[in-house]
């Protein structure tokens, strides 16, 4: 778990906080998701990569779990654990289902946690909204349970996609789109897949 993990690369173009976390686990909807959240240290990793850890903060929470095993290997399922139950609740809005209890509650917990440690900063004479300064393993996690908590109360819930592969990437997204047309993780991926099938089915047709 020592060292700078900085160097790991991520998928951080979703639009949305917890969208890019949400998304790190590949073929989301896939019978065989990828996972990328293997240790505390890619927790880490994805907090540096968002920019929300410094480099002093990296190598605190580095030693911190270093000491500390068990404590973050408890962050980590905790992790996980939030991650599917968001996912879920975006997925079954998305097709017009009601989200499980379990789901809400799972999510509901992460996100009162993450509201005790909150705190409004002085910032260029108004305000932010910052964190309470601490070692506790479980920050890598509260800015995510707010930004989930705030989309979902969104009047841009409805902004929410999900590519349409069907080969079960399931990556979430924020379409910016004028009409909402967005359908696809990106056109040099799936979108160039998708692209590709239509034309060779339409070659078989005229053949």
């Amino acid at each position: 778990m020592a060292g700078d993990p900085s160097d790991k690369k991520w998928d951080l173009d979703a639009g949305v906080l917890c969208l890019d976390f949400a998304n790190t686990a590949d073929w989301h909807l896939s019978e065989h998701p990828e996972e990328e959240l293997l240790g505390y240290s890619d927790l880490i990793s994805w907090n540096r990569a968002e920019k929300l850890l410094t480099h002093d903060q990296v190598r605190g929470l580095l030693k911190v779990a270093e000491a500390r095993p068990e404590q973050a290997a408890e962050v980590l399922t905790r992790a996980i654990d939030m991650r599917e139950a968001f996912f879920r609740i975006l997925v079954t809005r998305l097709h017009g289902g009601k989200p499980e209890a379990q789901d809400l509650q799972t999510l509901n917990l992460r996100v009162a946690e993450a509201m005790t440690h909150a705190r409004l900063e002085p910032e260029d004479g108004g305000f932010r909204w910052g964190w309470e300064q601490t070692d506790d393993l479980r920050q890598v996690l509260w800015p995510v349970a707010r930004s989930a908590a705030e989309l979902l109360a969104s009047p841009d819930l409805d902004r929410v996609g999900q590519c349409a592969d069907d080969r079960g990437c399931g990556w979430l997204f924020f379409d910016t789109s004028r009409n909402h047309s967005r359908r696809w993780c990106s056109m040099e991926d799936c979108g160039n897949r998708a692209k590709a099938k239509r034309h060779q089915a339409r070659e078989r047709a005229d053949a």
